[in-house]
């Protein structure tokens, strides 16, 4: 199982982006994020909010999904 970081990441390369440069488009788009690396900080601490986790994902084009896991 990979963690939000590493799930995040494949998103971004996948559009072309870097933690960096989406922070930035954030902010340019009124979202409140950290300046420079505070964002790519909170994910390798593991302590960003969950918020913050749908914003980039809804920014990105996708949705988190939390299902039961099969048995």
């Amino acid at each position: 199982m990979m963690n939000i970081r590493e799930e995040v990441g494949i998103c971004l390369l996948k559009r072309g982006l870097s933690m960096r440069k989406l922070a930035s488009l954030l902010r340019e788009n009124g979202f409140d994020v950290p300046k420079d690396s505070g964002l790519s900080n909170q994910f390798r601490r593991k302590r960003v909010r969950f918020e913050t986790v749908q914003e980039i994902l809804d920014f990105l084009g996708y949705e988190l999904v939390i299902r039961e896991k099969q048995k």
